[in-house]
């Protein structure tokens, strides 16, 4: 067993900035053809050049299920049916949840977990005409993935939860492996715009006294997509530094 993913195809959402560039960059790495998605196509294009060859961007916003259709159509037809997909694409809203508006609410449900539900249903179709078997292990959807941060995404991450379980449990028979990643804190613009004071006191409570790097993340959707990752299904990878400690 090893890390290689070639002859794989891989979807990211959100892949053409931070922690989904970083996942973007490691499963190209291992060998896999990767799909950049982002609802900005210059910066998905932009991204998508920065991998080289084997990559491809695709424009959607993941609140919208038939723009997720689309691209995950337009994506196999540039790369191949697609074997891996990582729900990466986002959003916060500042403030309290006690102070959020309805709409703001709306808005951070449609993208960090109906975005995933549109993922899922988009590519699961055709994993499972694609039934795995002993020669295809890896027709496999790994996800979904989010970052933990402001108490928004806390409340969001228990409805993620229950979703990866829920499919991994109702797709294990088709050898579909649903896991999902919870980051601790990750530098990214959302931590480089702390103040010192806010950041002394933040890294005081990671054992391993540094934030997360992106590459932290895309080092465990690695494992996770890969051979390595292969008897694990319906799990949440608490990736934060020792912090659930």
């Amino acid at each position: 067993m090893n890390l290689s993913l070639a002859g794989k195809v891989a979807l990211v959402t959100g892949g053409s900035k931070g922690i989904g560039l970083a996942i973007a960059q490691a499963l190209h790495g291992a060998g896999a053809k990767v799909a950049v998605l982002g609802r900005d196509q210059a910066r998905a294009d932009q991204a998508a050049a920065s991998l080289g060859g084997n990559a491809c961007a695709v424009q959607a916003d993941v609140a919208d299920q038939a723009q997720v259709d689309a691209a995950v159509e337009a994506a196999e037809k540039a790369l191949g049916p697609i074997d891996i997909l990582v729900n990466n694409a986002g959003v916060t809203k500042d403030g309290l949840l006690v102070r959020m508006s309805d709409a703001d609410w709306d808005a951070v449900l449609n993208a960090n977990l109906k975005g995933a539900f549109h993922g899922i249903k988009a590519v699961t179709r055709g994993m499972m005409k694609r039934r795995a078997g002993p020669d295809h292990q890896h027709h496999e959807r790994r996800g979904p993935y989010r970052e933990r941060g402001p108490g928004q995404l806390r409340g969001v991450q228990g409805g993620l939860i229950g979703l990866t379980k829920a499919t991994a449990k109702e797709l294990a028979s088709r050898n579909i492996l649903v896991n999902a990643i919870a980051p601790g804190f990750i530098d990214t613009d959302m931590t480089k715009a702390l103040t010192e004071p806010q950041r002394t006191a933040l890294l005081a409570q990671i054992p391993l006294g540094r934030l997360g790097q992106g590459s932290d993340i895309a080092g465990a959707v690695l494992f996770l997509a890969s051979d390595l990752g292969g008897y694990i299904s319906g799990q949440v990878l608490v990736v934060d530094g020792g912090m659930v400690m």
